[in-house]
């Protein structure tokens, strides 16, 4: 918190802004502040002078210390004062000022000066002049300032506990702005929410007011019907500020959305979004935590018309429309859950017209997982909408039953750590092939290190599998098929792994010089005889470049013996870190059936890849990937990040380019893409920010998208500002490429959030 330190009295800056402030949000926190708890009566027999005072409570056996420079008692009066720096304490609370005067016979305490009154939770009261009972329970109170633990002040002119135990406050102010600035000079807050009573429940730590009013900048410009909030930061009932968008083809939104928390562990949120141009849309989210887990359930639903046929004619047709998302996790026991979620859409644009994802495929899972020191079981299932203009539904599998379990031996064998494996998967298409494997196996991996300083690791496996495919036809790809009906194989791999680390000095810093040598070697395997459901995706890169097999899944296993090398280094000294790994590797069987050209592992002779990464504090990110042709030294792939400035000022760009030239193999096409984002500030609070998507893949390189060789996807551009406590802008956004009734265009969205108040 700023504005008003935790451990010093109210100054005037602070009082000033206690009378200018009148709030909901500032009421709650008042009334927290000044909740007192139990400390019954005190009993003490006599009293005398003295620098410290302990005395005993009536009641429960419980304490309050005076602490303080001089402590006097009135037999006659049968007063208690204590002057200079006076500390009261209590299990619940505390009070510091400068004079404390406790009337034991109407159990009144009244303290003076410079007081801060904290309360059991950590909220603290600054005033001048504030009332206790014998109970720690604040009374009366004058020029107040709250400053809540969970973030803002609450200011009022004056507080009064009321007999039912609520605490009235009037003139009363909230906000979570600072009331100076960095240098210590008064400031006006960016907003504050005024009311002109407020009033505090301390039993369900809830303050509630009336004629709340919304002023941004000094200027009053939203009411506030019915606010509420907790003192304890939790979230309270009530409406959510709306929010405002154009689009080019709903026309102009407005959506507003009503919180409603139900109990501690279970709240709903029901909306809705009107348009100028469409029907209206309805929206609602449902959360629960339980005792095993949490679920959520959310939805929407509206009507309009939409692309029915995505053909060379396309036809529209106006139907009821909408999108379901629910997920959870439930924890059974110790070892056991349960996960799952479920996407559906009714389209495959209705996501993208209405700006609610960008996914182009919705993913239905559910997953029972057993999970131990030594073991791990997966249970698994789930299926795939596709929101793909041209893709085929009835392609996409419904994978049902996926199951995994894995094993270590506690014991080891010949030294080394034996793993079990038993794996199962069935995949069924409406309009497809159908697949079911099966397969078990073993992985021994033994790891030494030479008193040389090599670390060596010898790996030995052995899997046997079997595959049970249908309507393999179906298939475009001839590779991908397999044969029809039930065919079986085997696998083993061997291999040996030696790394050499050298550290040493160097550029005022240190290094690591690392040369790495492994050899695999595997006899052949019938890779064409089954079908490739999970392993298509192939391509040579510095994540895969050690791997015992450099498919992606189970489906392809690269045989033959092959030789692969490489060279990491490393060198970090203050505030920089650089990384550079390069490598390639060489094969020694000619069958090359299972890699398509272009994919850098056609040919005995790999090309070579590597990665760099560069990193000055957190100034600078760079990483670098890249594939070189090992005949021409082309590029063939080249994938560029980086990441330049803070957090206030930034530029990032990405780019890749796929020049791999893969005629054979559908989904693996050449690719060019360049993206960038930004952010710059404009003196302390405003900034400009931008993005863009741009596809820069030619004709030549891709004939079934015809692109033209630059096509901007997506672009965007805002303006924000943004202080300590508020922050609102506006942002535009364009789209190039249609979908349907998900047309281009361009879009408008202003935003608006206010802290501590979950206005968004």
């Amino acid at each position: 918190m700023t504005g008003v330190s935790m451990g010093r009295a109210v100054t005037a800056s602070d009082r000033v802004f206690a009378r200018c402030m009148t709030s909901p949000l500032a009421l709650g926190a008042l009334a927290l502040a000044a909740l007192a708890h139990t400390a019954p009566a005190i009993a003490q027999e006599n009293a005398a002078p003295a620098d410290q005072v302990s005395v005993e409570v009536d009641g429960n056996g419980e304490r309050i210390t005076f602490e303080a420079d001089q402590v006097t008692y009135d037999n006659e009066a049968d007063t208690l004062t204590a002057r200079g720096t006076v500390i009261l304490r209590s299990d619940q609370a505390s009070v510091r000022a400068n004079e404390v005067v406790w009337d034991r016979k109407t159990g009144e305490i009244v303290a003076r000066g410079n007081i801060r009154f904290v309360d059991k939770n950590g909220n603290q009261v600054f005033t001048e002049s504030l009332t206790l009972n014998d109970r720690f329970e604040a009374g009366a109170m004058d020029e107040l300032l709250l400053a809540l633990r969970a973030g803002g002040r609450l200011a009022a002119r004056s507080a009064q506990r009321n007999e039912d135990g609520t605490v009235a406050l009037t003139d009363a102010a909230y906000s979570a702005c600072a009331v100076v600035d960095e240098d210590g000079c008064n400031r006006d807050p960016s907003w504050r929410i005024t009311a002109d009573r407020v009033s505090y429940d301390p039993a369900n730590e809830r303050v509630s007011f009336d004629g709340a009013m919304l002023e941004l900048f000094g200027a009053r410009i939203l009411p506030l019907p019915g606010l509420a909030i907790r003192t304890d930061g939790r979230a309270e009932s009530g409406f959510l500020v709306p929010d405002i968008r154009i689009d080019q083809v709903n026309g102009l939104e407005l959506s507003g959305d009503y919180y409603w928390r139900i109990s501690d562990n279970q709240d709903l949120t029901i909306g809705a979004s009107v348009y100028s141009e469409v029907a209206p849309m309805v929206r609602g989210q449902w959360r629960h935590l339980t005792e095993r887990g949490a679920y959520q359930i959310t939805g929407y639903a509206t009507s309009s018309s939409r692309v029915s046929n995505f053909g060379q004619a396309p036809t529209t047709q106006s139907d009821p429309r909408g999108y379901l998302f629910a997920n959870g996790r439930f924890v059974i026991s110790p070892d056991w859950s349960v996960t799952g979620s479920v996407r559906l859409a009714s389209d495959r644009t209705f996501l993208r017209r209405y700006d609610l994802s960008r996914d182009d495929r919705l993913r239905s899972t559910f997953n029972i997982e057993r999970i131990t020191d030594d073991s791990y079981l997966s249970l698994a299932g789930w299926a795939t909408q596709t929101l793909r203009i041209n893709a085929e539904q009835g392609q996409i599998p419904l994978a049902i039953p996926a199951l995994d379990y894995r094993h270590i031996l506690k014991n080891p064998v010949l030294g080394g750590q034996v793993q079990l494996q038993a794996n199962t998967l069935s995949l069924i298409r409406n309009e497809g092939q159908d697949t079911q494997r099966a397969f078990a196996g073993a992985r021994w991996d033994l790891r030494r290190l030479t008193e040389f300083g090599q670390v060596v690791t010898l790996t030995g496996l052995v899997r046997g599998d079997v595959y049970n495919t249908q309507n393999t036809l179906a298939t475009i790809t001839d590779v991908y098929r397999g044969n029809e009906g039930w065919t079986a194989r085997g696998v083993a791999t061997a291999a040996l792994d030696i790394e050499w680390p050298f550290v040493g000095e160097a550029f005022g810093g240190t290094q690591v010089f690392k040369p790495r040598l492994q050899f695999v070697a595997s006899p052949p395997i019938r890779n064409l005889a089954v079908p490739n459901e999970d392993a298509r995706a192939i391509d040579l890169e510095d994540s895969n470049l050690f791997a015992l097999n450099r498919f992606s899944g189970y489906d392809r296993v690269e045989d033959g013996a092959r030789v692969t090398w490489g060279v990491d280094w490393e060198l970090t000294k203050p505030g920089w870190r650089v990384k550079s790994t390069i490598g390639q590797s060489y094969r020694f069987s000619t069958e090359r059936e299972i890699f398509p050209d272009g994919t850098g592992l056609s040919e005995r002779v790999s090309d070579f890849v590597g990665r760099t990464e560069v990193r000055f504090r957190n100034d600078l990110k760079f990483t670098h990937r890249f594939r070189l042709d090992k005949d021409s030294f082309a590029i063939r792939r080249n994938e560029i990040d980086a990441t330049i400035g803070s957090q206030r000022n930034y530029f990032e760009v990405g780019y890749l380019r796929l020049n791999r030239d893969i005629q054979t193999v559908e989904d693996l096409q050449d690719r060019e893409e360049l993206r960038a984002a930004g952010r710059f500030t404009i003196g302390r609070h405003w900034s400009v920010f931008g993005s863009g998507v741009v596809n820069l893949t030619s004709a030549a390189e891709d004939p079934v998208f015809s692109p033209d060789g630059f096509e901007p996807i997506r672009t965007r551009l805002g303006v924000a500002y943004s202080d300590d406590c508020i922050e609102f802008g506006a942002t535009w956004r364009r789209d190039f490429i249609d979908a349907g009734d998900a047309r281009a265009g361009n879009s408008f969205q202003f935003f608006f959030a206010l802290r501590n108040l979950g206005f968004r």
